[in-house]
């Protein structure tokens, strides 16, 4: 019989979250996914995901609880029973706890599934336990700042109103790697129409190579782009008026403001020229209709707060907003009301309980009090949904931190990681494909939901049953510990106002889009007064508002480039990778190639730097060796190294992470993966 097609929704950490339709034969195994029908997808996924059957059933897929047995770090490991690796984990928490308190257990959790439900489960264990809390800081914290500054909610266009643009702007995003999907609509908005498409990211992206006009600036200075555009805006009477004395608070003060903020002076800061500068603002503010698609990558920066909110003030100054296809998009997030506090446990959560920021593992795991305050060193980590050892900065300090003799680690993984490889405990997790969950998106406005559709791997287990039976072993209780994932799908959708489960799933999507008029703002922005902010309030978005500017602004505060240190580096996402995920996945490794380090010709040249040759990138935290290929669309001043690759495939076994600082960003946090300044070297003989 061939196989049956069965509905399923990607859970990977993309705006997309793409409707799919998956083979599934009678032998239990997968086949083909592809796009589903549904309104946004419009049957479009990426390649890997298309090719996920190689990931579900990799050979290596972990299908037992291990155990150490050697060193540690050493990838030694035993096989055990779940009762054992339960009992084991428990008594290693219930004792770090009798000696130190319960906020010596760190649940240390992030973004490998998007599902709801899925991702709740260590959430809530961790609040009703007592334990040390997350900030989140890895993705959105800058760009969330940035954006809820100025605008005040986190929802934006329907990302299909492209299709009545005049001009599309993408800044700081690369949909051809990223966000297919809306690289499908973006190409449909422009097939048969004269619809430019201007690209703003600091080097010729996939996504840069198609557009009519592509500004590649130097790493961390789009907010003195923004500005010079507002300039040019105002000065040659391409502003709404009208619109900005109506919807924002634009002032004589903020005019004055950017009336310094000149094409020549953002010329200086950004190496665009001046006539770069003037043509992109003059495109823009003779476009009625303008979609500006805002993306997470220029916000990595420690200023990236500042830049998002600039960016932001864009389609305000011209009144975009008020036209269908005009705009921004940055997240539709906040766009569906889902109730999840019960579900996350936050009916229980203790208020003082310290919150412990996830991008400083290493600095946390090395007991500085900085990151600590009065609290006691975390003796338990217990990992969930993320791979720090290469993802988190500074990452031979989260190596040093996890290899602790007197740290117990557990990881519940997929894979052997590169963590998973330095913990303990080894549990074995299941895919999307072996659960149930319910999905939201940043990307677009469905509601979805999905079922299991093949049985767990081995003796995969999934989030919520490892943490029930875990919290049962802990005698911490809850409702949702006893119910199983559906009926929490169901439960949230209900208390949620939103169709129940089955009626979700049966109809395969729920379009959450508000109308018109509330989508693009036009009954008010987020704040108070209904106001679009110019001026924000910053001490309202963390506690180091004091460094903020008061207005749009280019915030001088990043790893400048120095006579030492006189690249940029610019850590992109990689097309056949997603973070690090897809990295154990042998069509992405041989699409992907190897670790590289991009470079501008000039400087290559400069350098006696050939393609193919090996380099080593450095800076005072570490260095890494790579191999160098020259290429057309950056600034001479910057290297960009593009993937998430596993450390082991770099030629040292340290990845490019390494030189990430664990400095957060302004004004809440935030990791500054792109803010990097490095030197660059020609490695003759190795």
């Amino acid at each position: 019989m061939p196989p049956i097609q069965r509905p399923s929704v990607c859970p990977h950490d993309c705006p997309s979250v793409c409707a799919l339709s998956v083979e599934v034969g009678d032998d239990g195994r997968i086949g083909r996914v592809r796009g589903a029908a549904q309104p946004y997808t419009d049957g479009v996924i990426c390649a890997k995901v298309a090719r996920y059957a190689e990931r579900v059933h990799h050979p290596e897929r972990l299908t037992q609880p291990l155990l150490r047995v050697g060193n540690k770090g050493s990838g030694q490991f035993t096989p055990i029973s779940w009762d054992a690796a339960l009992d084991l984990l428990a008594e290693r928490i219930i004792s770090a706890t009798a000696r130190h308190g319960a906020q010596s257990i760190w649940p240390y959790h992030y973004a490998g599934t998007m599902g709801v439900v899925q991702r709740a489960a260590i959430r809530r264990l961790g609040h009703l336990a007592g334990w040390s809390r997350q900030r989140e800081t890895f993705c959105v914290a800058l760009s969330d700042a940035g954006w809820l500054a100025g605008v005040g909610a986190k929802r934006g266009l329907d990302p299909r109103e492209v299709m009545e643009s005049e001009l599309i702007v993408v800044w700081g995003g690369n949909p051809v790697h990223t966000q297919v999907n809306f690289m499908h609509w973006l190409q449909k908005a422009r097939r048969g129409r004269d619809v430019p498409l201007v690209v703003v990211d600091p080097y010729r992206t996939a996504t840069a190579a198609k557009a009519d006009l592509h500004l590649a600036l130097r790493p961390g200075t789009d907010g003195a782009l923004a500005c010079a555009v507002m300039h040019v805006l105002l000065a040659e009477g391409l502003a709404d008026r009208d619109y900005l004395a109506k919807h924002t608070d634009f002032s004589p003060e903020v005019e004055a403001h950017l009336a310094s903020r000149t094409p020549a002076w953002a010329a200086e800061i950004t190496g665009l020229s001046v006539e770069q500068i003037v043509q992109f603002a003059r495109l823009y503010g003779g476009a009625r209709r303008s979609f500006l698609r805002v993306g997470y990558g220029f916000s990595r920066q420690r200023n990236g707060a500042a830049a998002m909110h600039a960016v932001s003030c864009l389609p305000a100054v011209t009144g975009a907003w008020q036209w269908p296809g005009g705009g921004a998009l940055y997240s539709n997030g906040g766009l569906y009301g889902l109730n999840t506090r019960a579900l996350y446990g936050l009916d229980a959560v203790t208020p003082d309980t310290r919150v412990l920021d996830m991008g400083r593992l290493g600095a946390v795991l090395a007991g500085e009090r900085r990151d600590l305050g009065d609290g006691p060193p975390v003796s338990v980590l217990l990992v969930q949904n993320t791979n720090p050892a290469v993802v988190a900065p500074d990452s031979l300090a989260v190596r040093r931190g996890l290899l602790r003799d007197d740290l117990f680690v557990c990881v519940h993984e997929q894979f052997m990681t590169d963590t998973a490889r330095l913990a303990d405990l080894v549990l074995p997790a299941t895919t999307f494909l072996e659960h149930d969950d319910l999905y939201q998106a940043s990307g677009h406005t469905f509601l979805q939901a999905a079922r299991a559709l093949i049985a767990p791997l081995g003796e995969c287990r999934a989030n919520h049953d490892f943490i029930s039976q875990l919290a049962a072993r802990l005698g911490v209780s809850h409702p949702a510990f006893e119910q199983d994932a559906w009926a929490l799908v169901d439960q949230v959708l209900r208390e949620s106002g939103q169709p129940d489960a089955d009626s979700l799933y049966a109809a395969g999507w729920h379009d959450c889009t508000p109308g018109f008029a509330r989508a693009h703002f036009l009954e008010g922005f987020g704040h108070a007064d209904g106001r679009f902010r110019f001026a924000p309030d910053w001490a309202a978005r963390g506690e180091g508002h004091a460094s903020m500017p008061r207005y749009p602004d280019h915030q001088a505060v990043i790893d400048a480039a120095s006579a030492e240190r006189p690249f940029r580096l610019v850590a992109a996402p990689a097309r056949h990778f997603l973070n690090s995920s897809f990295t154990e996945t042998p069509s992405s490794r041989q699409l992907e190639g190897r670790p590289t380090a991009q470079l501008h010709p000039d400087a290559a040249a400069r350098l006696g730097i050939a393609d193919g040759e090996l380099i080593r990138l450095g800076n005072a935290q570490a260095s890494v060796l790579l191999h160098a290929r020259t290429v057309a669309g950056v600034q001479p001043d910057t290297v960009v190294v593009e993937s998430q690759w596993p450390n082991d495939a770099f030629i040292e076994g340290v990845g490019i992470n390494a030189l990430v600082s664990a400095e957060p960003g302004f004004p809440a946090a935030g990791v500054a993966y792109h803010d990097t300044a490095v030197w660059v070297q020609r490695v003759a003989g190795e």
